[in-house]
C-alpha cells in the first residue's frame, strides 16, 4: 500500500509539474530564436536568387508545381496564383515574419505566419532544400504549439510593463488580416480539410484568449487556458525533443550500414569534390591524414548513435551536446553548409541546461547595457530581473517568469 500511495504521489506532482507551468522557456525560447534566425539569413542570402529558386524563373515551373501538388496535397499560398507581385509579396512577408518571430513579437500570430512561409516557399520547389531545410519544415510547425516567448522577447517585455503580452491593438488587427486569409482559403478550396481545421481551431482559440485576458485576466477561465497551453506547450516540446532523437538516431545507424562509414573514410570524399570544399586549402590538410579523417568518421557515428541514449544523463549528454555542435560548426565551415549546421544547432538546443541558458542571458544583457549608453541612446540603463530556473534532467524545467507571453 505504500508503493501505491507513493507511486499515486509522485503521479499527482508529474500531473501538476506538467499543467501547472509551461517547461523549458528558455529552451523554447533558444530554438525559436534560432530557427528563425536560420530562416531569415537564408531568404536574406537568398534573395538575389529568390526568383529562381521559389519564383517565377525556376526550373520547377508554376504547371509542374501544380501538378506535383495535386498529389502530394503539400500546403503552399504560392499556388493561389501565378503573379510576381504574389510572389514577392509572400517572400517579403516571410522575411518579416521571421525577423518578428526572432524578436518575439506577437509570437502567437507570427509563428502561424512564420510557419505559412516555411511551408509554402518549400513546398513550391521541393527539390531546392537540404536536411536543414526538412528540420526547418518540422520546427516551425512545432513552434505554433509552444509558448516559446515567455523569456527573451518583445512579448515577455510587454506583459512585464503592461500586465499582459495581448495588451495593445495590433494582437487584434494581425489575427483579423489572418482570419481573412484563413476564410478565403476555406471557400476557394485552397486549404485542404485538415489545414481548414487547424487554421480555424488557431484563430477561435486566440480569440477567446484575447477575450479572456482582456476581460478576466485573473478568473477561473484564465487559469483554465493557462492550463491547456502549457500541456500543449509542453507535449509541443517533448515532440521536439522526440524529433531531434529521431534524426541522430536514423543518421547513426544509417551510417553503420555504409561500407565507407564502416572502413572510417566516409569524410574524405566530399573533401575533395569542390561543391563542398570552401576552403580548398583546409580541406587538403584533412584529407591529407587518413587518422583524423578515420577519427572524425567513427566518432560521429559514435556521437549519433549514443545520443538519444543520453539524454537522462546529465553530464554525459551535455559533453555529446559539446561535440555535435562543434561537429555541426566544422560543418559549416569545411563542408560550406551554414544554414543546415545552424538548424541542427538550433535543434540541440532544446537540451541545453537552463542554468548555462540563464548564464548566457545575463552575458547578453550586460553586453548590451554596455553598448547602449555608448551608443547616446540612454543613460542609466535599468537591469533587468533574472527568473530563477529550476534544474531538471532534461533540462525543460524552469518557472513561467511572466504570465502571458507566448
Amino acid at each position: 500500500m505504500d508503493g501505491v500511495r507513493r507511486a499515486r504521489a509522485a503521479a499527482g506532482r508529474v500531473v501538476a509539474q506538467v499543467s501547472g507551468q509551461a517547461l523549458g522557456p528558455y529552451q523554447s525560447a533558444v530554438v525559436r530564436i534560432g530557427f528563425s534566425a536560420t530562416w531569415l539569413l537564408f531568404l536574406l542570402r537568398e534573395f538575389p536568387n529568390r526568383n529562381e529558386l521559389y519564383g517565377p524563373d525556376g526550373p520547377w515551373s508554376f504547371a509542374l508545381a501544380e501538378r506535383l501538388i495535386a498529389s502530394n496535397h503539400a500546403f503552399t499560398v504560392l499556388m493561389w496564383s501565378d503573379s510576381a507581385l504574389w510572389f514577392q509579396t509572400v517572400y517579403a512577408v516571410s522575411v518579416l515574419s521571421s525577423l518578428l518571430l526572432v524578436l518575439g513579437w506577437r509570437t502567437r500570430a507570427t509563428s502561424v505566419v512564420f510557419m505559412v512561409g516555411v511551408l509554402s516557399l518549400q513546398n513550391r520547389s521541393v527539390f531546392m532544400g537540404d536536411g536543414g531545410d526538412n528540420v526547418i519544415h518540422l520546427m516551425a510547425m512545432y513552434l505554433v504549439l509552444t509558448r516559446c516567448a515567455q523569456v527573451w522577447s518583445l512579448d515577455a517585455r510587454r506583459a512585464r510593463l503592461r500586465g499582459s503580452a495581448s495588451a495593445g491593438a495590433a494582437g487584434p488587427v494581425l489575427w483579423g488580416v489572418l482570419g481573412v486569409g484563413f476564410a478565403y482559403g476555406a471557400v476557394t478550396a485552397s486549404f485542404g480539410y485538415g489545414w481548414v481545421a487547424a487554421f480555424a481551431a488557431l484563430w477561435v482559440i486566440s480569440a477567446v484568449w484575447w477575450m479572456v485576458d482582456r476581460y478576466e485576466p485573473r478568473g477561473e477561465g484564465r487559469a483554465v487556458l493557462d492550463v491547456l497551453a502549457n500541456l500543449v506547450h509542453n507535449a509541443g516540446m517533448l515532440v521536439i525533443m522526440a524529433e531531434v532523437c529521431l534524426i541522430y538516431a536514423t543518421a547513426g545507424w544509417y551510417k553503420i550500414q555504409g561500407s565507407r562509414w564502416q572502413d572510417g573514410t566516409a569524410l574524405y570524399y566530399p573533401l575533395g569534390l569542390d561543391y563542398f570544399t570552401p576552403w580548398p586549402g583546409l580541406s587538403a590538410v584533412l584529407a591529407g591524414s587518413g587518422t583524423l579523417v578515420m577519427l572524425l568518421s567513427y566518432g560521429t557515428v559514435a556521437v549519433q548513435v549514443a545520443f538519444p541514449f543520453t539524454v537522462f544523463n546529465r553530464r554525459i549528454k551535455n559533453v555529446l551536446l559539446v561535440l555535435m555542435m562543434t561537429e555541426h560548426a566544422g560543418i559549416a565551415v569545411l563542408l560550406g553548409l551554414p544554414f543546415f549546421s545552424m538548424a541542427m544547432i538550433a535543434a540541440d538546443a532544446v537540451f541545453l541546461p537552463t542554468g548555462f541558458l540563464v548564464w548566457l542571458g545575463a552575458r547578453a544583457s550586460g553586453w548590451v547595457r554596455v553598448a547602449v549608453p555608448a551608443a547616446g541612446s540612454v543613460t542609466a540603463p535599468v537591469p533587468a530581473p533574472t527568473p530563477t530556473p529550476v534544474d531538471s534532467e532534461t533540462a525543460l524545467v524552469a518557472r513561467e517568469p511572466s504570465p502571458g507571453p507566448r
